[in-house]
């Protein structure tokens, strides 16, 4: 485990009472936690949990039934008028990487900042090369997405979200897509991060790195919260019954930051 963010840091993130339905189907039943400044939080739990669409609705993707959720005190609703600039402070990070495949890496890149920040172009080259460097791709700019590899693709897609300087960081199953030789230089990335003091959500499968990373792991199951704490508690001393079969299906192996 990393050493834990300050508890007086303050809550950028908060989640209340939400709820989330496909028809009669509840997804997310009464949801509620808050997530703290340079904080990495780890959501884990079995598969159709709601984990990624937890992530979704912090987002704005997936409208709402019930509940509020805030960032630096805003509400972000679907629907609302200032969603765009919202969305904005939220860096997403899907499983498929969703490169543009008719632009090269460096234009994937600097599209959103300079079409939706208005930024100036060179300053947002400049910034995209210099984490492109911090990733080991900087000389990959002009390269086509077909000529990359699926971890190399989504380093590439964690820079074009930190280019957009967010406030926050959402990872949604990132290594799932990925062969297992590349799922390693994946979640070095992401530790990086994590040392850096970026705020981050994360949804993984991968419980050692889930251990490595995390300031507290949240467990879900059937929509619900059943369980959650910093991640040596957890993962050494689970509370509740349902947490420990779904760990002992798992086999650990250590996660050393490098």
């Amino acid at each position: 485990m990393r050493e834990s963010v300050s508890h007086t840091s303050r809550e950028i993130l908060t989640i209340e009472d939400l709820v989330k339905r496909y028809d009669e189907k509840t997804v997310l039943n009464h949801i509620s936690f808050s997530v703290r400044e340079g904080q990495v939080l780890v959501i884990i739990g079995p598969s159709g949990c709601g984990k990624s669409t937890l992530l979704r609705s912090i987002n704005g993707l997936e409208p709402i039934q019930g509940g509020r959720i805030c960032l630096d005190g805003r509400e972000i609703s679907h629907d609302a008028k200032n969603l765009p600039e919202l969305r904005q402070k939220i860096g997403m990070v899907f499983q498929n990487y969703e490169l543009f495949p008719h632009l090269n890496i460096l234009n994937n890149i600097i599209l959103a900042p300079m079409k939706v920040q208005k930024r100036n172009r060179d300053e947002v080259i400049q910034e995209a090369m210099s984490l492109l460097k911090r990733v080991g791709l900087e000389d990959r700019a002009k390269d086509f997405p077909r000529q990359l590899s699926g971890g190399q693709k989504q380093r590439i897609a964690i820079v074009r979200a930190l280019c957009m300087r967010p406030e926050v960081m959402l990872f949604d199953e990132v290594t799932a897509a990925l062969d297992p030789e590349m799922v390693r230089e994946v979640l070095d990335v992401l530790l990086a991060l994590a040392r850096q003091g970026r705020t981050m959500l994360i949804v993984t499968h991968e419980m050692s790195f889930a251990r490595a990373v995390a300031d507290r792991v949240l467990f879900l199951d059937g929509g619900k919260i059943v369980e959650q704490g910093p991640p040596d508690d957890f993962f050494d001393n689970p509370q509740t019954e349902r947490a420990k079969k779904f760990l002992n299906t798992f086999t650990f192996e250590s996660v050393r930051a490098k």
